[in-house]
């Protein structure tokens, strides 16, 4: 039997499960105080919004100091996941901020080390994470928190889809008006975004096998993600690693688990603007990929550990990791077989290698083309039809042009992790939201 609860009814509901949100912030004085204002905006009875100033050598802290009225408060830190020191906690003094609580810690350069302090200093049962960047959707809370609240099963995350904001219409921090990305890195990634969360992660979480809820935008279950070690601070998969911990979690301790996504489109966020930046993102992404698999390897089939074991870690070993490698290998061969074919029996035959690579080029095209034509038609994520007509043209040109990108990314991270090759991150710069951003 499935339950389900109105949306209106938990929104004004007393005894609605309380929520904290999470949000690390790394010098990010240009934008803070919109970042802020947009998430104690959110609509739900009970959350908390606790923003991680991680060390900042700007003006993060004092920026929040002074517009949110803080003032340094004593504080019960109890610190049940190992985080860099805590300096101090900082509430308001005027009430209409009484949902802010703000942690002052020392930096370790991890994204992961400060979310742990959040998730140390928040006082629910529920977490919220996401990037102080991000802007999310008002029902954002509401939504995700509904799966924890209808289903039989324990849930122990949801996840949601995330879009870029890099042409969106955006007045000091809230969304105005979504747009289609002008610039040509974020369209791809807009079109690679919006099939990966309205297939991929959907698909994965109907069979209840996903393993990857974004560190952008996700909802857990605190005690089961404390009990699990919490997020790894020298991962640099922290997202997905979380996710495969929790899930052994519950399978040692034998109890039946849901994780759940949303194929809705509740948060945005600045996405890598152009080549340099978008290849050292992948870069990072594929050393994180493959760090986390082999820190899981010994989940790889054993039965215990169920459709974890049996489907989803070897799917992401064959076809997330091995994919760049056998696409990068096959393409070398399939040139050397026609440099061979010419220069010594001079003649190519072209029929083998046409048809198949058509077949597979429709293929994708049509997998592609529905994911759009589905989000568009169930939630109306841009402005007009041209917006929508751009992206699937987008889609035609992507094998050739952004795709072989994304493989040389891949192949570079796999190399920098094996030759234990030191990769920087780098700082991504971004525009702010203090004005309409178009």
């Amino acid at each position: 039997m499935k339950h389900y609860i109105n949306e209106d009814v938990l929104l004004k509901s007393n005894n609605a499960i309380g929520v904290s949100i999470v949000a690390p912030a790394f010098n990010e004085g240009e934008t803070i105080v919109y970042n802020v204002k947009c998430l104690l905006s959110l609509s739900y009875p009970k959350y908390e919004v606790v923003i991680v100033n991680d060390g900042s050598s700007d003006s993060t802290l004092e920026k929040l100091i002074q517009e949110f009225e803080l003032i340094k408060v004593p504080f019960f830190y109890q610190e049940r996941i190992h985080t860099a020191p805590v300096k101090g906690h900082y509430k308001s003094k005027n009430p209409v901020y009484s949902k802010l609580l703000v942690v002052d810690k020392e930096n370790r350069k991890s994204k992961a080390d400060a979310s742990n302090a959040g998730i140390n200093s928040s006082q629910y049962p529920l977490f919220l994470c996401t990037d102080v960047d991000c802007i999310l959707k008002p029902d954002t809370i509401l939504k995700l928190v509904k799966p924890f609240i209808e289903s039989e099963v324990k849930v122990i995350a949801t996840g949601a889809a995330i879009r870029s904001s890099n042409s969106c219409e955006v007045n000091e921090g809230f969304l105005e008006k979504v747009h289609f990305p002008t610039s040509w890195y974020p369209m791809f990634q807009e079109l690679e975004y919006v099939r990966a969360f309205v297939f991929g992660r959907m698909a994965w979480s109907q069979i209840n096998s996903l393993i990857l809820v974004s560190g952008g935008l996700g909802m857990f279950d605190k005690e089961v993600a404390i009990s699990s070690g919490g997020y790894t601070h020298n991962s640099l998969g922290e997202d997905m690693d979380l996710i495969i911990r929790m899930r052994k979690e519950m399978y040692d301790r034998n109890v039946k688990f849901k994780i759940k996504y949303i194929p809705e489109s509740l948060c945005w966020t600045e996405v890598p603007p152009n080549l340099n930046i978008l290849i050292r993102q992948r870069v990072r992404w594929a050393r994180g990929l493959i760090q986390t698999l082999m820190l899981h390897k010994k989940m790889f089939f054993n039965p215990k550990y169920g459709s974890t074991a049996w489907f989803s870690l070897p799917y992401f070993f064959l076809f997330e990791f091995l994919g760049p490698i056998i696409e990068a290998f096959g393409t070398l061969l399939i040139l050397l077989t026609l440099s061979i074919s010419y220069f010594y029996f001079e003649t190519i035959s072209l029929n083998f290698l046409i048809w198949p690579l058509l077949f597979v080029y429709l293929f994708y095209i049509n997998i592609t083309i529905i994911s759009i034509l589905l989000d568009e038609l169930l939630y109306k994520s841009y402005a007009n039809i041209k917006e929508v007509l751009t992206l699937i043209v987008m889609s035609l040109i992507e094998p050739f042009f952004y795709h072989p990108i994304i493989v040389y990314s891949a192949l570079k991270g796999y190399w920098q992790f094996f030759t234990k090759k030191e990769s920087k991150w780098g700082v991504m710069v971004r525009k702010g939201y203090s004005k309409s951003q178009v």
